[in-house]
């Protein structure tokens, strides 16, 4: 982007003021966009995959194979070796199955049910959205979802909910045991339906169908000259599909971009800074508007 941004240091009357104007953005708001990055999900409990040392720390086995988060997060290792392909998948998916949301998840969906119409785009294939009650209809998850999987060659376009799945994982040997989760039309190995590094064959069908309502969501609202309040949370620098979202939103006259994140927190001029982590952000900002 070629935006000015706003880099100035912050004190504490600067943050009190921003977490006013914010409030005030999201109360004249005709409608809310919240996009999100994986730090959200630090609050959780999540791992915080930024860097190699936060991805080590969070899997110290790989730490001792020296693989990086690109090397691992890569569809060969299900052809050249399932077990330690599911070993990686197979723990992050039973983590995102048994974490629960945080209550500013809770609070966004409050806010963005008083305003009364909103919409998710999100890098996050956990699945927190959701278990968190937003309407799965009103989520853009560019990335794909772990929760649903699809096959590995691919024989067909097909992508299935994989609630029904299951992985057995030993985390200390970092080993996935057999049965692997398996393809329901040609029974070769199955994968979750994620977009990998280096990845060709990732089915994007369902991602695609999400991201044509959002944009058609967003079409409307645009056309109708709605004012809209943009809020981003834990999106990063370093894969930057969220920010670049959210600016490229903010561009509209109408549109007010509200940046919440502990570290990259400048803006693009017009929108509103707010340099905490993704749960405290939202709830002074929920309190506020209380």
């Amino acid at each position: 982007m070629d935006a000015v941004l706003n880099t100035y240091n912050f004190n504490m009357n600067n943050l009190q003021q921003n977490l006013e104007l914010a409030a005030s953005a999201l109360q004249e708001a005709d409608a809310l966009i919240i996009t999100a990055g994986a730090g959200i999900g630090v609050d959780s409990g999540l791992p915080d995959f930024r860097g190699n040392e936060g991805f080590w720390k969070a899997y110290p086995k790989i730490a001792k194979l020296g693989k990086s988060f690109t090397q691992m997060a890569n569809p060969d290792w299900f052809r050249k070796d399932p077990s330690i392909a599911w070993a990686f998948y197979g723990h992050r998916l039973n983590l995102y199955r048994k974490t629960q949301p945080h209550q500013g998840f809770f609070d966004l969906l409050k806010i963005g049910t008083k305003i009364g119409d909103y919409f998710v785009f999100t890098s996050n294939v956990d699945g927190q959205f959701q278990k968190a009650g937003f309407d799965d209809l009103r989520i853009e998850e560019c990335h794909g979802s772990i929760h649903h999987f699809q096959c590995v060659s691919p024989c067909s376009e097909d992508i299935w909910n994989a609630s029904d799945e299951t992985v057995s994982v030993d985390e200390e040997e970092f080993i996935a045991y057999e049965p692997f989760p398996v393809c329901r039309n040609c029974g070769g190995i199955a994968r979750p339906n994620i977009l990998m590094f280096g990845d060709w064959f990732w089915i994007h069908n369902r991602s695609n169908e999400q991201g044509s309502r959002f944009r058609n969501w967003i079409s409307n609202h645009f056309h109708n000259h709605s004012k809209i309040a943009i809020i981003e949370l834990g999106a990063g620098t370093t894969v930057a599909t969220v920010r670049y979202q959210s600016e490229s939103l903010a561009e509209n006259d109408n549109a007010t971009l509200i940046r919440i994140n502990p570290r990259d927190y400048y803006v693009p001029n017009g929108g509103i800074s707010i340099p905490l982590g993704a749960k405290e952000g939202i709830l002074k900002i929920s309190h506020l508007l209380q």
